[in-house]
């Protein structure tokens, strides 16, 4: 795992934290939910990747 992608993640969650404070002080919630929603399915879809390849080092380990 890149040191990039942590850090990627880490902007991605400060730009939905700072979007979401915003939009739910000025009465916008359900927008607020949805930028909360995508920010989190954004950073699923950048480890999907990741995931993968870690299910193929594990079933290279478990086959003898």
């Amino acid at each position: 795992m890149e040191i990039v992608l942590i850090f990627k993640i880490g902007a991605i969650g400060l730009a939905v934290a700072v979007l979401h404070q915003v939009l739910s002080r000025s009465g916008r919630d359900e927008y607020a939910m949805l930028t909360t929603m995508a920010g989190v399915i954004v950073v699923v879809m950048m480890l999907l990747p990741e995931l993968s390849d870690l299910i193929t080092a594990l079933k290279k380990l478990m086959d003898f």
